[in-house]
């Protein structure tokens, strides 16, 4: 009971976790309940397929997924282990919440990528430091409009972004995307992008190495320019653009990412 005394708090304050359940096998019922940070409460039975269920829960639970796993009694994966050994089927269950994509920038395009994610199921977040700007009445459609400098949202809360999650950066100020990108690069957030032409990218990179952000494996998560090379040109075509490139970035898909081209932006 207590397994599941833990299961509902943490389902009660929107925390991920995965509850994993032998369905065949030996065991069957047995559970382990999994949270982003390791801790394993509950067992199969045998310590060592605890370890393996519990890394394969994570997995999914990075993903957002559920899913059936087979494994050997002893927490055996392969089927040269398995020979000979009944095999254990277990229900990984995730509860995670929605992904988030954090937009900084209260600007024309902001409206338009803002309704795009919340139609992908995204929790939006719009961030800016200009108060007359950052308004419910102009982003009715985000979850959150927070009047703020980057810096400080990433202190607060730049712990809670994961692989599943997006920062989106839509400013032309060095005082605003520079701090920016600084703040992304701190967490470990699965997109990134920044837009700009590529001459104001390459102006951007220089200023980023003026505050020692210059590692390439640093600058190779950047996304800038934004976006596939759809061709697009207004607000709601670039939105269907990044967002697109979100999904290419998450499945590993190879998309045409302006990133990667070469000349203007747009045609």
């Amino acid at each position: 009971m207590a397994l599941y005394e833990h299961l509902r708090t943490l389902l009660r304050d929107e925390q991920p976790v995965a509850l994993v359940t032998t369905i065949a096998g030996p065991g069957v019922g047995a559970k382990l309940l999994v949270t982003p940070d390791g801790t394993v409460e509950g067992t199969l039975g045998h310590p060592e397929l605890d370890r393996i269920a519990a890394r394969d829960a994570l997995a999914e639970l990075e993903a957002g997924r559920s899913g059936v796993r087979r494994y050997g009694p002893e927490g055996q994966t392969t089927p040269e282990d398995l020979e000979g050994s009944p095999t254990v089927s277990v229900f990984v269950e995730c509860w995670a919440p929605s992904p988030q994509m954090w937009i900084f920038g209260a600007v024309d395009f902001t409206a338009a990528l803002a309704k795009v994610a919340k139609v992908l199921g995204y929790r939006v977040t719009v961030c800016d430091a200009r108060e007359v700007f950052a308004t419910r009445r102009r982003f009715p459609m985000a979850d959150e409009v927070v009047v703020s400098w980057p810096g400080p949202l990433f202190e607060r809360r730049g712990h809670s972004l994961g692989k599943r999650d997006a920062v989106c950066i839509l400013t032309h100020d060095a005082k605003f995307d520079v701090p920016a990108v600084q703040g992304a690069l701190a967490t470990s957030v699965g997109y990134i992008g920044v837009m700009g032409s590529r001459k104001t990218h390459t102006k951007r990179l220089e200023r980023l190495a003026d505050v020692g952000v210059d590692r390439p494996e640093d600058l190779a998560r950047l996304m800038s320019p934004i976006g596939l090379d759809l061709g697009a040109r207004t607000p709601e075509e670039t939105a269907v653009s990044i967002c697109a490139e979100i999904i290419a970035c998450r499945t590993g898909r190879r998309a045409p990412s302006l990133r990667d081209g070469a000349g203007p932006i747009h045609g």
